[in-house]
C-alpha cells in the first residue's frame, strides 16, 4: 500500500508559537507511520521555513531550529503544478510532493487563513477550515458580527480601531456595565486579554490589548461558564464531541491558566442536563456552518446563570496535544487521538480535485 505523504506544519510568527510546538510534537508522535510517509516543516519565530529531519524532542524542546544540519531551506510552492514542498540544497532545488498538509499552526500567520491561502493557491488538500472561515474566526469582532446577523446571541460589545478615541470607547464600554473583557480581536490561547473593573483598568486593558492588534473588542461581562463543543467534518456530516466545561475560581480563564489549570478545572463531561447538551450541540453546529467551518474546530459559548447561550469564539486549530480539550473530547466521544488524525487526514484525501 502506498503511503500518504503528509506536510505537518509547525511554529510560526505567532505569539502562539511554543504552543504550535507542543501540538505538532504530540501530532508527529501519533501519526500511523505505516499509513504515513511525514514531512516535518518547521517555520521559526521571524519567518524562516525548513524541512525538519531532527527530533521530535527538539521540537517540543524549542531546540530544532539550531540543529543547522537537521535543517533544511524550504518553501511551499504555490503552483498547482509543483505541489509541494521546494528544498534549497546548495545551489539546487529538490521537490518533495505532498499529497496533504497539516498545518499545525496557532494564531496568527497560521490559523487566519494565510497559510490556508498559500496551500489553496497550490490546491494542496489540507487539515482544517478553509481561507475565509480561518480569516473570519480569527477575528473575534467579524465572527460575533457574522453570528449575530445569524440570529444568535452573543455577549454585548464594542469594537475600538487603533486611532479610535480612547476616551470616546470608554465611555462608549462603560455604558455596557462593568466588569468588561478586553481582547485583541485576532489573537489566540487568551494572549492580551483582561478584565476590568474600572475605567482606569479599561484604559490600561485597552492599551495591552493593542500591543497585540490594531483592533479591540470590549465585551460585556457574562455571569455563567464556559462550555466547549469540538466538531469533526463537514457541517452536513459532522461528528460532535463530548461537551466540556470550564469551571473557574479565578478570574477568567487567560493564557496562564489555559496551560497550568491553577485556579480553573475542566469538567469532562460538562455537569449540565441532557437537554441542555443538546441545545449547546445544535447552537455549536449552527455556528459551525455559519461561518463556514470544514475539518474541525471548537465552538465555545457562555451558558449564562439565566440559561442562555451565547456565543463566544470559534478555535479552528485548537490545541492539539494528547491532553488539548478538543482530543479530549473527541477521546470522550469514542475517537482516540491516533484515529482522530487519521479521519481529519481522509476528509481531505477523500477530496475529489477541483
Amino acid at each position: 500500500m502506498n503511503k500518504i505523504r503528509v506536510g505537518v506544519l509547525f511554529g510560526g510568527c505567532s505569539t502562539e508559537y511554543k504552543v504550535s510546538l507542543s501540538s505538532a510534537a504530540a501530532v508527529l508522535e501519533h501519526l500511523n507511520r505505516d499509513k504515513y510517509d511525514v514531512v516535518m516543516i518547521g517555520i521559526t519565530r521571524d519567518g524562516r521555513w525548513y524541512r525538519y529531519n531532527g527530533d521530535l524532542a527538539d521540537i517540543r524542546e524549542d531546540r530544532w531550529s539550531s540543529q543547522s544540519a537537521q535543517c533544511v531551506p524550504a518553501v511551499l510552492s504555490p503552483s498547482k503544478e509543483t505541489r509541494g514542498l521546494i528544498e534549497l540544497v546548495h545551489t539546487e532545488f529538490h521537490i518533495t510532493t505532498l499529497d496533504v498538509v497539516f498545518p499545525v499552526l496557532h494564531g496568527k500567520n497560521g490559523e487566519d487563513g494565510t497559510v490556508q491561502g498559500l496551500l489553496e493557491l497550490s490546491d494542496l488538500p489540507f487539515v482544517g477550515c478553509g481561507t475565509l472561515s480561518s480569516a473570519i474566526c480569527m477575528d473575534k469582532a467579524v465572527a460575533k458580527n457574522v453570528v449575530q446577523a445569524a440570529g444568535l446571541e452573543v455577549p454585548p460589545s464594542i469594537t475600538v480601531l487603533a486611532g479610535d478615541s480612547i476616551a470616546e470607547a470608554v465611555g462608549a464600554a462603560a455604558k455596557l456595565g462593568f466588569p468588561l473583557y478586553v481582547k485583541p480581536s485576532r489573537s489566540g490561547s487568551s494572549i492580551g486579554i483582561t478584565k476590568a473593573y474600572s475605567e482606569q483598568e479599561l484604559i490600561s486593558g485597552i492599551e495591552e490589548a493593542f500591543s497585540h492588534d490594531g483592533k479591540v473588542v470590549i465585551e460585556q461581562h457574562v455571569n455563567g461558564f464556559e462550555v466547549g463543543c469540538a466538531i469533526l467534518g463537514d457541517a452536513s456530516q459532522p461528528m460532535i464531541g463530548e461537551i466540556d466545561e470550564i469551571a473557574l475560581t479565578g478570574e477568567f480563564f487567560d493564557h496562564e491558566e489555559k496551560y497550568s489549570l491553577g485556579t480553573a478545572a475542566i469538567h469532562l463531561p460538562a455537569r449540565i442536563h441532557k437537554d441542555m447538551a443538546d441545545k449547546v450541540k445544535a447552537m455549536a453546529l449552527r455556528i459551525y456552518s455559519v461561518l463556514g467551518c470544514s475539518g474541525l474546530a471548537r465552538v465555545d459559548l457562555f451558558y449564562a446563570s439565566d440559561g442562555r447561550l451565547l456565543f463566544n469564539e470559534v478555535n479552528t486549530l485548537p490545541g492539539f496535544t494528547a491532553h488539548s480539550r478538543y482530543p479530549n473530547m473527541m477521546k470522550h466521544a469514542g475517537l482516540a487521538f491516533p484515529e482522530l488524525l487519521d479521519r481529519l487526514i481522509e476528509l481531505e484525501t477523500a477530496k475529489a480535485p477541483l
